[in-house]
């Protein structure tokens, strides 16, 4: 079983940073696949990054070059960098775990944080 809490969600003007972070519990951490996903008001939970156990990173298109994902395996935090933010990035922001396949492949949810980026 995994655990995951986030921290991090608030309000920002436009322009402006913020950093996520997620605490993951349970024994197998370094090999799961972590993410970033978001839903905002009336609309789908769509991915914004995700970050393999060997570290390759994927993004989705609205948010290269403005967000980074990093992960601490020794720690069990995974982070995610938002800079440039823009009041499109409005929503909540949930970590994600997810097992290899060949451990069965089950995900986890954290609870979310939301974040405001006001204009």
């Amino acid at each position: 079983q995994v655990q995951l809490v986030e921290s991090g969600g608030g309000l920002v003007q436009a322009g402006g940073s913020l950093r996520l972070s997620c605490a993951a519990s349970g024994s197998i951490f370094s090999i799961n696949t972590m993410g970033w996903y978001r839903q905002a008001p009336g609309k789908q939970r769509e991915l914004v990054a995700t970050i393999a156990g060997g570290g390759t990173t994927n993004y989705a298109d609205s948010v290269k070059g403005r967000f980074n994902i990093s992960r601490d395996n020794a720690k069990k935090l995974v982070y995610l960098q938002m800079n440039s933010l823009k009041p499109e990035d409005t929503a909540v922001y949930y970590c994600n775990s997810r097992k290899p396949p060949y451990l069965g492949g089950a995900t986890y949810w954290g609870q979310g944080t939301q974040v405001t980026v006001s204009s």
